[in-house]
């Protein structure tokens, strides 16, 4: 069972389509990765930059009065929408197939990808797979569905900064909005053990009330710090209440645990802070990128979580995945345990 929302949907959607053994599908998604440059995301040319950015800015000082078209987001993602479905091995707006037949081979059990609905307000998980029953709670719900590049795309599409995608008509974007349990999705699905990923740095002590920002704090600071509490938080928030609840549970016999059931987990988190590891690499960007971004003050943040949603590079993937992989080996034994079945730390 495999699910992932914004950028984790990539990597979901990829590894529940690939038709090789797991370890291939592991290589060639790293490799997909490490190859990625920001002009395979979305374009960065001085003329598409500008021009959204000039029409976001008159749009605002018109007062809405602007003619023409909507603008969608502040960049043209259709370079994305070319990159997925080439890895995906889909045309547009089709089936991804491998997942299918992931499914018929019973290699895979399930996919989820997590949308956030504009339209509704709603949390959609959108799931393919088998057996699978559907589920609503207050503020989320699944659908069941065939796979495709779009539910990636809206799973991806950071606020205002990439075009929502349009789903069964209606409009959808990061899948990180208002998900308060990023976890449900793997329970729902029946998992009783879960492998889970955040991007969320954790500093403690003195590291943690060190400031970041030597005056007053410019937007991309504070939007980096509004993306993490919309996006992240909720994650370390899910892992310790799933924690709290298998002790209570441990506790009771099972003919008293009303249904629920212990869920053993492995919260897997950088060692490194990547939104300051970011800030390094973002020389290397496309000078028109370099420039709008320099505009928002992503240079006079030390750490520039922001900067690190749009960091699509070589060097700095290859970087983020050196550290993920000694993160991986740090945690081997809890792993192990974890895929054994044995009661994890």
């Amino acid at each position: 069972m495999i699910t992932g929302v914004s950028a984790g949907a990539i990597n979901a959607t990829f590894l529940a389509a690939h038709q090789g053994p797991f370890q291939q599908a592991v290589d060639d998604l790293g490799r997909m990765w490490a190859d990625l440059t920001v002009e395979q995301v979305f374009r960065v040319d001085a003329r598409s930059l500008l021009t959204h950015v000039w029409r976001w800015g008159l749009g605002l000082v018109s007062g809405g009065r602007l003619v023409g078209p909507p603008l969608l987001g502040m960049v043209d993602t259709s370079p994305l929408r070319r990159t997925l479905e080439t890895a995906f091995e889909s045309a547009r707006g089709a089936e991804i197939p491998g997942i299918a037949r992931n499914i018929a081979d019973g290699r895979l059990t399930g996919l989820a990808i997590i949308t956030s609905s504009y339209t509704t307000g709603l949390t959609v998980a959108w799931v393919q797979g088998r057996n699978i029953a559907d589920w609503e709670r207050p503020f989320r719900m699944s659908r069941q569905c065939v796979m495709t590049a779009d539910h990636v795309m809206a799973s991806a599409a950071l606020p205002l900064f990439f075009p929502a995608v349009t789903l069964d008509g209606a409009w959808y974007g990061d899948g990180g909005i208002r998900l308060v349990t990023p976890l449900s999705p793997a329970v729902h699905l029946g998992a009783r053990r879960i492998l889970a990923f955040s991007t969320r740095y954790g500093r403690r002590g003195d590291e943690a009330a060190r400031p970041q920002v030597s005056a007053y704090p410019p937007p991309a600071q504070i939007a980096g710090q509004l993306l993490n509490a919309i996006f992240l938080d909720d994650h370390d928030r899910d892992a310790q209440n799933l924690v709290r609840l298998n002790l209570l549970l441990e506790d009771l016999p099972e003919d008293r645990r009303r249904g629920l059931r212990v869920i053993d987990l492995v919260f897997i988190r950088p060692s490194q802070d990547i939104g300051r590891l970011a800030a390094q690499y973002e020389p290397r960007l496309p000078g028109p990128l370099r420039h709008m971004l320099g505009g928002i003050g992503t240079r006079h943040a030390k750490s520039s979580d922001l900067l690190s949603l749009l960091m699509f590079h070589p060097d700095y993937l290859k970087r983020l995945m050196e550290i993920g992989e000694a993160d991986f080996e740090a945690r081997a034994d809890d792993i192990a345990a974890l895929l054994a079945g044995e009661q994890a730390p």
